[in-house]
């Protein structure tokens, strides 16, 4: 038994257990309804519903939300609120990195920015300028709600977006309830490095791994009970827990209604390959983004494919194989508005993953990228002042290539630090 395997065993054993009845020193979670008796998974927001919206009652609300807060049947937060808009007053609407993303598929419509006219709002994004709510978006509020679907990775933004709303609820004064939601690529599998304090930023916020495990309700109760919030302080937090979640659940598994998870990606395969091919973002080269098959696909118009495919086959990497490809990158969508090497086409290398579960995403985005920086040293640029490391915790992804070592060996520089986090979350897990 080799050291990757009894790790893998390990947390296994580790995750079988289940904590039950935790009481928290600064936050509360609410007791649910066993909903056991009925088929598929109820969000926070079910959870709410069923509830009758109480909680809200009389209350001047603050909400943060995005695309994936629906219900069972495919009705949004805030279309639900609007149908009895007497019970409480919606003040104004945050929205994370992306805002609202229109979802075709569902007939879900983004009301325009600047202004929900339901409820004579203010739609606020939480990005560029203003990270986090300020002292005049929270002066008139009683209350704040959040209900979003986290994507389960790390660098992207969501998890830091909830930290800094809850930063400025309890510097305001402010409760906040938050709605729990599944985490997408299920609570069992973590992997990737852990940010060194030296590298932490807006996608490296928290000291946790690439791939966390954690649903929202969990991340959030352990930032506010560890003190993780900008300088320590306390909110005042109550999690609306999920009924029915079990942590082996991928998102398509729950019975949810599955929107857009992050831009350009819209079903779970593609969010697992996108917690390792966002890498290439800290790169030159193409991970399809502005294609219909972002992170999929890796190219640009100078590689050459053949090669790095015969590398790809010869590493033997678990739940995917590759063929080669072309594609064109293009302006999809506002944001996808300039993506790398638009309007060229690009050759590379296609991913076919047959088995997400055994896929090792970031295990094959680093072949990927030692590869083609040997294949190709003139060419193969780290981009945007190493942002790479940034997106991936810390330096050693750039020094294990720039010294040409064994890429199987870097899963060993993060491997004991995946078993540490997966003890340390354990007291904040509520399935």
């Amino acid at each position: 038994m080799n050291r990757f395997q009894k790790v893998t065993i390990y947390l296994l054993l580790l995750q079988s257990v289940t904590i039950t009845g935790q009481e928290f020193e600064h936050s509360k979670v609410v007791t649910v309804p066993d909903m056991g008796f009925l088929p598929g998974v109820f969000s926070g927001l079910d959870i709410l519903q069923e509830m009758k919206f109480e909680q809200l009652r009389d209350k001047r609300l603050a909400i943060l939300t995005n695309q994936s807060a629906l219900n069972r049947d495919g009705k949004h937060f805030l279309d639900l609120l609007a149908e009895q808009k007497d019970k409480f007053d919606v003040q104004i609407i945050f929205t994370p990195q992306y805002g609202i993303l229109t979802d075709p598929v569902h007939s879900l419509k983004p009301p325009p920015d600047g202004m929900d006219e339901r409820f004579d709002a203010q739609i606020k994004r939480l990005w560029g300028r203003e990270y986090r709510p300020n002292v005049l978006d929270l002066r008139e509020v009683d209350l704040v709600i959040i209900d979003l679907q986290d994507t389960g990775v790390r660098f992207h933004t969501f998890m830091t977006t909830v930290t800094k709303v809850m930063e400025a609820a309890a510097e305001y004064e402010k409760p906040v309830i938050l709605l729990d939601r599944p985490n997408p690529l299920n609570g069992n599998i973590l992997d990737g490095p852990v940010v060194r304090p030296h590298f932490q930023s807006f996608v490296g916020y928290h000291l946790v791994p690439i791939r966390h495990g954690m649903t929202v309700g969990e991340y959030a109760l352990m930032v506010n009970e560890t003190g993780w919030i900008r300088q320590s302080v306390i909110c005042d937090l109550t999690v609306i827990p999920m009924s029915n979640w079990r942590r082996d659940m991928w998102i398509d598994e729950t019975g949810l209604t599955v929107t857009p998870l992050w831009k350009g990606i819209v079903d779970p395969v593609t969010l697992t390959a996108a917690a390792g091919m966002g890498l290439l973002e800290g790169t030159n080269l193409s991970f399809g983004e502005g294609t219909s098959k972002p992170y999929t696909v890796v190219g640009a118009p100078w590689l050459v494919p053949h090669q790095l495919l015969m590398g790809l086959n010869k590493a033997g990497l678990p739940g995917v194989r590759f063929a080669e490809t072309t594609f064109t990158p293009d302006s999809l969508s506002d944001n996808v508005s300039h993506p790398l090497y638009a309007g060229q086409e690009c050759y590379g290398v296609k991913l076919i993953i047959e088995n997400k579960n055994r896929f090792d995403p970031l295990r094959t985005t680093v072949t990927i990228l030692s590869l083609t920086a040997n294949l190709e040293p003139r060419r193969f640029k780290w981009v945007g002042n190493n942002y790479v490391d940034k997106l991936y915790g810390h330096n050693y992804l750039r020094l294990f290539i720039a010294q040409e070592r064994d890429i199987r060996k870097l899963p060993a520089t993060w491997s004991e630090e995946v078993i540490r986090f997966n003890q340390f979350r354990q007291k904040f897990l509520l399935y």
